[in-house]
């Protein structure tokens, strides 16, 4: 008997939980392992995407939110400048990607920093004030009183 994974469809999705979103974002493909990346949870409805980019610059990378879709673009500056350069062995990669992660209506992007080679991407979850749960109070007034019927009055209804 087969089971099935879903944890690859849960790796770029934050704050929700659409299957059908999902199964579609996975269908269209990409190289899934460049660059690498974390999504942690930093606190209560916050969260942080780190990306490892190193050798890229800040002015190589790009950071949009279109449609409640989070795209992370590198581009892998021009060969023309690094045509002095000689590498014995190359490691790093720096070739151009694009990344992109589905984010529930809840999700803002709240902002992002480069640092150490690590892209990170702060996101917050703000849930509107008529989408959060609300504590009705019940009044102390008594109940109304009941009202017997008596015998002359079931007569009249009949």
């Amino acid at each position: 008997m087969r089971t099935v994974d879903f944890a690859p469809l849960l790796r770029s999705s934050i704050g929700f939980e659409n299957l059908n979103r999902l199964v579609d974002f996975a269908t269209r493909g990409g190289d899934e392992a460049y660059p690498p990346y974390n999504i942690e949870k930093v606190g209560d409805g916050a969260y942080r995407i780190s990306m490892a980019v190193a050798g890229f610059g800040q002015d190589e990378l790009d950071l949009t939110v279109q449609e409640n879709v989070l795209i992370v673009v590198g581009r892998a500056g021009d060969p023309a400048e690094q045509s002095d350069r000689q590498f014995i062995h190359r490691g790093i990669a720096k070739r151009a990607f694009e990344r992109r992660f589905q984010l529930a209506d809840t999700i803002k992007v709240t902002g992002a920093g480069y640092e150490n080679g690590l892209l990170n991407i702060l996101l917050v979850r703000e849930v509107p004030e008529h989408k959060k749960p609300r504590r009705i109070e019940i009044d102390g007034a008594p109940a109304p009183a009941t009202i017997e019927a008596t015998r002359d009055d079931r007569r009249e209804a009949a």
